[in-house]
């Protein structure tokens, strides 16, 4: 028994005491089937824009995409109002920049509706009075976990390009395969992914890449992905040369991706912290290969690809901070985690911890034994945070006032301020307000270096 909203119950039956015909469908009807409670609940009706707004004239409606058919209404009060998309039973006519209809006519039957759907799970549709409706297999492509295209993959994607790497999605998302003529028609039609936006592709590789099926995604559609981030292809099949890799530079990617906790952040970081390596790649007199100053080529290369993708400014930098520091040596001692929260924050270094662990299980099975390394940083890390230990100006026992009443100004105030950080972390003095300015007078004010 399918538990829908009360709000998306009660338009339902508005519609239907209306005279029109009224169904969920799409996503929030394959979830209901797949066990998930859907995150909206988009209507598909026989009433016109006109006749839906006359139907729901005691409740607000937005005209949100008016020459698609689509309405939003707006249903309850107060904290309980709940959003639902209400769109006319319509026909996509014409896809010239193979994304959206040219024009679109209302249809007359809920079959000519969801046969313009992208794939068979999300072409389902229901309501109370009859069920489940589904003219294509959606739902025995649910129980057997498959994407397929409703009516000829070909054509559903030359109407819209998105679809291919909706497809991805969805496949790593929900764990589905994508059955073979679908597959088959992704790859032979992957450059129309030229004329999709770079924000929608965003959208949908970092869905994609934060799916549990991610990397099994990745392994099958790489060429496809190369179209949207040509600098990935130089990275399949080549070959490192080097003891601690048993995997090509993209397979390592893929494997350390796979390591990683499925936050944005860190799948984006893993995806790209090798994107440089082939240009930076050596081969030495004894055959071993390597990849000098890949860190720092692939920060370069990362920070192009995220432009590209109009990433917004804070994912993209904690992300190059990430990549450009992904391969550092870090000791276990307080002294240098100090420093590195310093530098980094707590937050940072968390994710840049995790992407090492992930890089390093991203090796030669003999050589992940480094990950114990990782584990001591980490805890040492948890230790330093618990002692609220002082590792940021804002942890000082001092500040700029009480430096300005030593009768220092400008540069001088901040090189203070540093210099007694530095030696509070090197553990020379006790983070104390009178300790600290004693340590400055004898240090810094009697040399006469500040």
């Amino acid at each position: 028994m399918f538990k829908i909203s009360q709000s998306a119950a009660e338009a339902l039956s508005i519609l239907w005491q209306n005279g029109f015909e009224a169904y969920l469908v799409g996503g929030c009807v394959r979830d209901m089937l797949m066990g998930f409670e859907p995150k909206d609940w988009d209507i598909t009706t026989n009433a016109t824009p006109q006749q839906v707004k006359a139907a729901f004239r005691g409740e607000i409606v937005i005209e949100t995409g008016i020459k698609h058919g689509t309405v939003t209404v707006l249903i309850g009060s107060g904290v309980e109002r709940e959003s639902l998309e209400v769109t006319t039973f319509r026909e996509d006519i014409g896809y010239s920049d193979h994304r959206r209809p040219d024009s679109v006519s209302f249809a007359a039957t809920l079959k000519e509706d969801v046969s313009r759907r992208d794939f068979t799970i999300n072409s389902l549709a229901f309501c109370p009075e009859r069920g489940v409706i589904d003219y294509f297999g959606g739902a025995d492509d649910i129980k057997a976990r498959t994407i397929r295209c409703v009516g000829d993959a070909g054509r559903r994607f030359n109407e819209d390009a998105l679809r291919m790497l909706r497809a991805l999605r969805f496949s790593s998302t929900l764990g589905f395969r994508i059955e073979r003529e679908t597959s088959a028609s992704i790859h032979q039609n992957k450059e129309l992914l030229r004329s999709v936006s770079a924000e929608r592709i965003n959208i949908e590789l970092t869905k994609m890449i934060c799916g549990c099926g991610a990397g099994a995604t990745l392994r099958e559609f790489a060429d496809v992905v190369g179209v949207v981030i040509p600098e990935i292809i130089p990275m399949i099949g080549f070959y490192q040369h080097n003891k601690y890799h048993c995997y090509d530079v993209w397979r390592h990617t893929i494997e350390v991706m796979e390591n990683c906790e499925p936050t944005h952040i860190l799948r984006w970081a893993a995806l790209l912290h090798d994107i440089g390596k082939p240009d930076c790649f050596s081969l030495d007199s004894d055959g071993i290969g390597h990849f000098y100053g890949h860190a720092a080529l692939s920060k370069q290369k990362a920070n192009i690809v995220m432009y590209r993708l109009k990433f917004d400014n804070a994912t993209r930098e904690r992300v190059l901070t990430l990549v450009e520091r992904h391969d550092v040596s870090l000791i276990p001692e307080a002294r240098v985690i100090k420093r590195y929260l310093n530098r980094l924050g707590e937050d940072a270094l968390r994710q840049l911890l995790l992407l090492r662990h992930a890089d390093i299980m991203g090796h030669a099975p003999e050589y992940r034994y480094r990950i114990k390394e990782i584990e001591q940083i980490q805890a040492l890390m948890e230790q330093v945070i618990a002692e609220v230990a002082c590792f940021s100006l804002k942890d000082l026992a001092i500040d700029g006032k009480d430096i300005v009443a030593l009768g220092l100004k400008g540069k001088e105030i901040g090189d203070a301020l540093k210099f007694l950080l530095n030696a509070v972390i090197d553990d020379l003095v006790p983070n104390e307000r009178s300790t600290l300015l004693r340590y400055l007078d004898e240090n810094l004010l009697e040399n006469g270096r500040c």
